[in-house]
């Protein structure tokens, strides 16, 4: 399967989540276990459908653990650091946003 076919998918099988990350399909499932942010949603059939957002957060979690050296709690604090950055990041934007439109609106009178 080329790239760009997996790119257009909306879901994947843990099989194939394993060959994208390259790890085993035991880790896949022990780190939903640990980590809050991997919850992939169900089939009828019980099999786990992996989102791209959950791949990239399994790359992401593996980069840390493997390459990073992280342990798993430092893992964890890491990504929940991460995802304080991005909210405090849009509440910023969103400031932003407000404040450009009250200047329109002044140079509007």
């Amino acid at each position: 399967m080329s790239m760009d076919n997996k790119k257009n998918k909306l879901y994947y099988t843990i099989g194939e989540v394993s060959k994208i990350a390259d790890l085993p399909q035991s880790v896949l499932r022990y780190w939903e276990t640990e980590f809050d942010d991997i919850k992939p949603p169900r089939h009828k059939s019980g099999k786990r459908l992996y989102r791209q957002a959950e791949i990239d957060h399994i790359l992401l979690i593996k980069k840390l653990l493997h390459e990073d050296r992280f342990t798993i709690e430092g893992a964890r604090i890491a990504l929940k650091k991460g995802a304080d950055r991005n909210n405090k990041t849009n509440i910023t934007v969103e400031e932003i946003k407000n404040g450009l439109k009250e200047i329109i609106n002044l140079l509007d009178e």
